[in-house]
């Protein structure tokens, strides 16, 4: 038989050795152990040959790859070798006698033809070496980043050390980072190597596809041993005053020691790989302008949020029936727990250099969006079923849900706000992540019920001060249209719509998007202005139906509807001065690119200016039906004498125009008033014109003295409300000047040419065919 073989001596052992048989056998009970020594050596021995022959394979690959592309590279070389030995076989037979005008010829050749082609193939040649440096070294990395990771696995279930496990997954954090330094460098430098680049982000996606759920594991893994979720329960659970319970129950305060530097580290792993993934993404959209994509939730924020979340919505279903005990009990939670985000995970946050995040309002958003996820799913969509059987209390019990979420929104957005913080991202894109309101984002039927539910509330008051006389009849003081003006005379219903309306858009104001802000305006407030105009202009068409406008009640009536046109006008046309709805002239077409409320202004508009012309054209129509026999006397105008006399008939036609538009410069305000009365005076011009200067009627002395007069008690009826009367009667004026001219002067006029004629007399409302007619009416005795 062979004897066994026998221990080594000591001098023959490393001090290596010496130590590791010290440290394990310390007694001589030690020696007990020596079985379970041995097995875990061999298991390790096993382990790292395995890797040693897992290497040898990928050095084996490695070299074989640059064998095949070191060939290539040596061909090329070769080409460019033998290129070289050509032009220097050329440069000296030209140098050995050849000709001066062969050695140009020869020299323009090589400059021309032969040069620019082994620059390229130079170049070409750099290329494939810089590719195939750049491919190893890809390789290489992604190769440690793999091996790095199943090491990490498989250390992982063997020990469940998670000390070495987070140790690995910074190792590979590390190589990722370095992988993505290149990528980056490629895609700027060589955007041609698009096959490498997806060849390399596919393998690093199925190293992150292990990594990141293996951290996320680790990560909530520590939660729980920190105690995280803390219990909601307790007397204090609803007193939102009571933070000092909150703050001593919190688990993040209470980490120390060993615990706290395992929950550091996993928190920075986390960070660096959510920054990681920032760089990708930002280099895999580059140019798409998709920033709002790139960034994501804060992952160890989300992990923090999502079971107190669940733990809360136990709690929630208990009060379906109280919503405002849910929103105290989120908005407690997030207040109570915002100081630890500041104090102790901000700092780690900096420390993994991830650039645009704030802990505090990361945490904020993440309880915000929790609490906007159970809304619509648990509470909207009772609340719709509700409005089905179409009852008082569904509508208020929808109003007060939405009075909580502003009230809600308004305390959670000044936890940030007073901390001096500023939004990280615009403010319209950041409103929707700590707004309760941004289930209507989603949801816009909901909002449209909303605003329906709106536009009904204020639509009743509105509708019983509109059929009350009275709300007609009281006007609005100290609503001035422009400096030194009267007021509007608008009566007070104008005043009581417009407050409605107001009341709406203060709703809409807390709505964290711009778009749905617009959308609720066009369905409420807008749709409340088109109503009152439907029933300003029903006000006029029945006036006007009854009384075809002809007695003062009805003028009045029409006066009252024209002053809330513009009151409601102009005070809608400053409005859309206001931020807030330059703001929307940005959004599409059928929102934005003028004011919000522009068809509602043209409406009122255009309702405004055809009932002043239609009071103007009654008024005229008046005053022709009284002038017809004033206009039909053409005899009148053939009076010899030059005595000044006045026609009984145009005064007292003067006299009805004077008393009507002195009735409603009482009732009408003053700019559509300016605008009657010379709507008024422009017609008076042409009647009387084409009734008597167009008539064919001759003129003698006596008859321009007379035509002076009337025209003399005319001017005096709209010296009232202008300087000179006679500058809103141009035909009339230019007319009787013409008349008044002596016969030479008419004379030279028909002899000389007409144009010029008119321009040296200053006549520019008449043509020239009127001014020969006119001429031609004058006789002289």
């Amino acid at each position: 038989m062979e004897a066994a073989p026998g221990l080594p001596r000591p001098t023959d052992l490393t001090p290596s050795i010496l130590r590791f048989l010290a440290d394990e056998f310390r007694a001589a009970e030690d020696l007990s152990k020596s079985a379970d020594l041995e097995s875990g050596i061999r298991d390790r021995c096993a382990n790292l040959e395995a890797v040693l022959d897992d290497l040898g394979r990928r050095l084996s690959e490695a070299v074989a790859a640059y064998a095949s592309h070191a060939g290539e590279v040596e061909g090329l070389l070769g080409r460019v070798r033998e290129g070289l030995i050509d032009l220097r076989a050329s440069v000296s037979e030209s140098s050995q006698g050849v000709g001066e005008g062969d050695r140009s010829e020869r020299s323009e050749r090589i400059l021309l033809e032969e040069l620019p082609a082994l620059a390229k193939e130079v170049a070409r040649v750099e290329t494939v070496r810089a590719y195939a440096e750049t491919a190893l070294k890809l390789d290489s990395l992604i190769g440690d980043v793999e091996d790095t990771v199943s090491s990490s696995v498989a250390g992982k279930l063997r020990t469940h050390n998670a000390v070495n496990s987070e140790e690995t997954r910074q190792m590979a954090i590390s190589f990722l980072k370095d992988i993505e330094d290149i990528l980056i460098s490629v895609t700027k430098t060589r955007p041609q190597w698009t096959r490498l680049v997806a060849a390399v982000d596919h393998r690093v996606d199925r190293a992150l596809a292990v990594l990141r759920p293996q951290a996320i594991a680790d990560h909530r893994s520590l939660l729980v041993s920190l105690g995280w979720p803390p219990p909601l329960t307790g007397s204090n659970l609803l007193n939102t005053n009571s933070s000092k319970t909150a703050e001593l129950s919190n688990p993040l305060f209470s980490m120390r020691g060993d615990l706290k530097s395992k929950y550091s580290d996993s928190f920075l792993s986390l960070c660096c790989l959510q920054e990681l993934q920032r760089r990708r993404k930002a280099r895999q959209l580059e140019g798409y302008n998709l920033e709002t994509l790139i960034r994501q939730p804060l992952w160890v924020i989300e992990e923090l949020v999502n079971p107190i979340a669940v733990a809360a919505q136990r709690h929630f279903s208990k009060w379906v029936e109280k919503p405002e005990f849910v929103f105290a009990l989120v908005y407690k939670i997030t207040r109570d727990f915002v100081d630890s985000m500041d104090e102790i995970l901000q700092p780690l946050v900096d420390k993994a250099r991830l650039v645009g995040y704030s802990c505090r309002e990361e945490w904020i958003s993440g309880m915000v969006t929790a609490l906007s996820l159970y809304l619509s799913k648990e509470v909207f969509p009772k609340y719709v079923d509700l409005l089905q059987e179409s009852t008082s209390h569904a509508r208020v019990t929808w109003l007060n849900l939405v009075d909580l979420m502003i009230s809600f929104d308004k305390r959670t957005r000044a936890l940030i706000t007073n901390a001096g913080l500023l939004m990280s991202l615009k403010e319209d894109e950041n409103l929707p992540r700590i707004s309760a309101l941004s289930v209507f984002c989603d949801r816009p039927d909901w909002l449209e019920v909303w605003a329906e539910i709106e536009k009904g509330e204020i639509l009743d008051k509105v509708k019983l001060a509109m059929q009350n006389e009275k709300s007609w009849i009281t006007r609005i003081r100290g609503a001035v249209l422009i400096s030194g003006s009267d007021d509007y005379n608008s009566p007070a219903i104008s005043g009581a719509v417009l407050q409605g309306v107001s009341l709406l858009i203060d709703r809409a104001r807390p709505l964290p998007s711009i778009m749905l802000r617009a959308r609720f305006i066009r369905l409420a407030p807008a749709s409340i202005l088109m109503e009152f105009a439907d029933c300003m202009l029903h006000r006029c068409q029945e006036a006007e139906g009854l009384t075809a406008l002809a007695d003062d009640d009805a003028l009045i009536k029409v006066s009252q509807c024209i002053n809330a046109a513009r009151y409601c006008e102009s005070n809608l046309m400053q409005w859309c001065e206001d931020v807030f709805f330059l703001e929307m002239e940005a959004l599409p077409p059928e929102f934005g690119g003028k004011c919000i409320f522009d068809e509602e202004i043209n409406k009122l508009k255009e309702f405004r200016v055809e009932w002043v012309d239609k009071i103007s054209t009654v008024i005229l129509r008046g005053f022709d039906a009284r002038s017809r026999d004033y206009l039909k006397n053409k005899k009148q105008w053939q009076d010899k004498s030059e005595e000044l006399a006045v026609s009984r008939i145009i005064v007292g036609s003067l006299d009805y125009l004077q008393g009507k538009i002195s009735k409603l410069e009482e009732h009408i305000n003053a700019l559509d008033f300016i605008t009657m009365w010379r709507t008024v005076a422009d017609g008076v011009d042409q009647l009387l014109f084409n009734g008597i200067l167009m008539s064919g009627a001759k003129f003698y002395n006596g008859g321009v003295e007379r035509l002076g007069g009337d025209l003399n008690v005319l001017f005096g009826v709209f010296a009232a409300w202008c300087l000179r009367p006679e500058g809103f009667f141009p035909k009339l004026y230019e007319s009787f000047r013409i008349l008044r001219m002596d016969e030479s002067a008419l004379k030279e006029g028909m002899s000389k040419a007409k144009e010029r004629w008119l321009k040296e007399n200053g006549i520019r409302r008449l043509n020239i065919v009127e001014v020969e007619k006119i001429m031609k009416s004058r006789v002289f005795l």
